[in-house]
Order: structure tokens, then C-alpha cells, then sequence
């Protein structure tokens, strides 16, 4: 929203007086001038302050309670935008199927990349806009292949996304899934690997593409196998895999990737949890993918000259949302391990197949019980105020910790 107020207005001043049409408050320095804004105040006293920067993670494929399904941690990234100036999440969060929600402070990084975020060996450089290339598995049949081609058309046509080619591989990949026996986790391969990295180097060459979306044709599985995941249950059986396959990508071209599954649209059930409706929408989940990838940021190592104004680096984030038991990813134990480390808010209600807790591995956290709460730690620690100030009797005296000697002299460390 502009200043309702501008040379040509006829508004009325601070005074009640209606001013002329064509009066112009800079001209004339006895009357002062003034905004009407829509933003929020509470900005101005932060001005000084560096942007607050929030990691959320919710682990794929890992039959996350809130983020296991189609899209059903976006409410909660939407949420956390409003609170900090910069979240960093991944497509797992971000990703509904059909379905997407633009938000301009939310960072849209691929899992293997954040991994390197957070062990600070890449830095995040936010984009105006990519060039998006599409990888189509030549294992698709055609009437599927079309059906995502029409979705390419339609978000160039509709929401003018910056797709500028696409590509078949050169021989079928042939995805495999399965659930790991051990840890419950959904996982997989695909069977040519060495494809896949071909047609992604053929984009990239021959149309400078700089950030990939990718489409592997699936097995189609029993009704049976995937029907509690339609009821809100279980894991999602897809899940891992497409992680493999967006890693493999990254890892080899340091380039934004995301993968949308190809498969033939189930039978209609009038009974299905509202946390996997999106995926029920349409022939493909690909929109969502598109979405993400045309402003996801860039990721360049985090080496002497390599960075640059604008640049984030894992310094940069203040703190950190996960599943309670799932803290033994190489992103969150990268983040626990710093000397200066974010806040870390484990959420013990979104539970998952992980056994991961915070105190199993010996990591100071933050415990909440849902993201309500999570979020108010959030909001608090933006402000600068101690999370446990705003609860009953947790703020206890404070206490001599320690006596050391350093440098010759007494020092003393307290804490509360």
C-alpha cells in the first residue's frame, strides 16, 4: 500500500484542513510531512537490528505427524513468516502437491543443500528470478508426459514462471522404493543415476538453466499400500526416494532441484484426510515444484571472495524448528555444534518413526509441545526477551556458576 498522501491528493492534514489539489507538502517546509503506511510499526525500533532468519525442518519420508503429507506444514512456514523476516525451510514443508502458498521472506532450499547451509560450507544468495529447466523421465508413457506439459504451459501462462526448456533422459531411471527395515524410513534408488546427470548437464548447457525440476516416473503401488497415507496415516511411501534423486542432483551441480513424482491418478474415495487431499487435485504434482524453484535462492561455497552483499550464511540464522525426535540429521547437528549456535525449539507433538531426541544426543535444546508455542518462542527471542520470562516461575534467582581464573585475573560467569 503507497502513502494515501502525495502532492495531488486532496486528503486533509493533521489539523482537520482539506488541503489544495497540487499542494505539495515538501515544498513547503512550515507544514509537516507525513505517511500513511500499512506496515507494521514495530519495524521501525528494529532498524537497527540485523533480519531475524528461522530454519524449519520437518525430515522427509520419516511419517512426520505435521509435515508428513501433502503440504501439511505449510500453515506452519506461513505462520513463522509473519513472525521472523527470513525463514529457510525445504520442499517437504513447502511442496503441496497442486497446491502453493508465495511468500516473499521464505527460502526455498533443497535438503542435501541446507545439509551444507548449515555445516556452513554453502552460503544462500537470494534471487530475483531463475531460469527453471524440466528433466522428464523417459520411462513416463505418453499421455502422462503431455499432462505435464500442459501443467509447464499453464504456470508460464498463468503465473508467468520462467520454464524455459525441457528434457527427456535418455533411457528410462527406473525408481525403486522401499522402507527401511531399521528405521522405519521411507527410502529407494534409482537404477540409472548416470541419466539423470546427463539430461540435467544437457539443460544446463545448452540453455544456462540454474535451477532444475525433475520428474521420475514411479511404480504405481496397490491401493492397498498407499491407503493410509490417503487417511492421514503411516509414512509417505515416495518421500525418500524423491529425496535421493533431488540430493543426486545437487551434490553434483550445486544448483537449485526439486522432484515431483509421475503416476496415474487413484481411484476416487469419498474418504480422505484433508493432510493428503492435494494431492488428489489434479494429473501431477508438479505445480508446487515450479513454484518453489523459480526464486529459490542459489547456493555457492562458502570460500574466501566466493560470497558477497546479501549472502546468508548459517551464522546468519537465530533459530531452528524440528520434530523432537528427529534431531540426528547432519543439518541440526551441524547447527547444535557451532560455538555461537541458534536457538533449537524441538516440537514434541509432530511426531515421527525417528528415535532422535534432543537428549539422546546430548544437544541443548529448547522442548515445546506444539507450533503454537514454538512460534511464541520465536516471537520472543526476535524481541529480545528470555523465552522463560514469559512463563510462570521460570526465571530463577540468579546464581554464581563458576570461578576461574584467566589471564591473572577473577572472572565470574553467571547464569539464570
Amino acid at each position: 500500500m503507497t502513502s494515501l498522501l502525495n502532492q495531488t491528493s486532496p486528503f486533509f492534514n493533521t489539523a482537520g484542513r482539506q488541503l489544495p489539489v497540487g499542494f505539495d507538502l515538501r515544498k513547503r517546509s512550515k507544514h509537516r510531512q507525513f505517511r500513511v503506511s500499512c506496515s507494521n510499526s514495530s519495524n521501525l525500533s528494529n532498524k537497527w537490528k540485523r533480519a531475524y532468519t528461522s530454519v524449519l525442518i520437518v525430515p522427509t519420508g520419516v511419517g512426520a505427524s505435521i509435515g508428513g503429507y501433502a503440504g501439511d506444514a505449510l500453515p506452519v512456514a506461513r505462520t513463522l513468516a509473519s513472525v521472523a523476516d527470513c525463514v529457510i525451510s525445504h520442499p517437504n514443508v513447502l511442496n503441496a502437491a497442486m497446491l502453493y502458498w508465495p511468500m516473499p521472506n521464505v527460502l526455498y532450499v533443497e535438503g542435501y543443500a541446507l545439509d551444507r547451509f548449515a555445516e556452513g560450507l554453502w552460503l544462500l544468495q537470494p534471487v530475483h528470478q531463475n531460469k527453471v529447466g524440466l528433466v522428464l523421465d523417459a520411462g513416463i508413457e505418453n499421455e502422462l508426459r503431455i499432462r505435464h506439459l500442459q501443467v509447464v504451459d499453464a504456470t508460464r501462462a498463468s503465473l508467468g514462471l520462467p520454464v524455459l526448456d525441457y528434457i527427456v533422459t535418455d533411457t528410462p531411471l527406473e525408481v525403486e522404493k522401499w522402507v527401511d527395515p531399521k528405521s522405519g524410513k521411507a527410502t529407494g534408488r534409482i537404477k540409472h543415476p548416470d541419466s539423470l546427470l546427463r539430461a540435467v548437464q544437457a539443460l544446463c548447457d545448452r540453455s544456462m538453466v540454474n535451477a532444475v525440476a525433475v520428474v521420475a516416473r514411479f511404480p504405481d503401488d496397490d491401493i492397498e499400500d498407499v491407503d493410509d497415507y490417503r487417511q492421514g496415516k503411516g509414512i509417505d511411501l515416495l518421500a525418500g526416494v524423491e529425496a535421493v534423486i533431488s540430493h543426486l542432483v545437487v551434490k553434483n551441480f550445486a544448483i537449485p532441484c526439486a522432484h515431483a513424482p509421475a503416476l496415474l491418478p487413484p481411484p476416487l474415495t469419498q474418504s480422505l484426510c484433508p493432510k493428503s487431499a492435494a494431492e488428489e487435485l489434479g494429473y501431477t504434482f508438479l505445480p508446487c515444484v515450479l513454484a518453489g524453484l523459480a526464486n529459490a535462492p542459489q547456493y555457492l561455497t562458502n570460500k574466501p571472495g566466493s560470497g558477497g552483499n546479501g549472502c546468508i550464511a548459517a551464522t546468519d540464522v537465530d533459530s531452528v524448528i524440528l520434530p523432537a525426535d528427529a534431531c540426528g540429521g547432519d543439518g541440526v547437528l551441524a547447527f547444535a555444534r557451532k560455538r555461537t549456535k541458534p536457538l533449537i525449539i524441538c516440537v514434541q507433538e509432530n511426531e515421527t518413526v525417528l528415535n532422535d531426541t534432543p537428549d539422546k544426543l546430548g544437544i541443548d535444546v529448547v522442548k515445546v509441545s506444539n507450533y503454537w508455542e514454538a512460534v511464541g518462542v520465536v516471537a520472543a527471542h526476535k524481541a529480545g526477551v528470555d523465552p522463560n520470562s514469559l512463563r510462570r516461575d521460570k526465571v530463577k534467582n540468579i546464581t554464581t556458576n563458576s570461578l576461574t581464573h584467566s589471564n591473572g585475573c577473577l572472572a565470574t560467569t553467571f547464569a539464570s
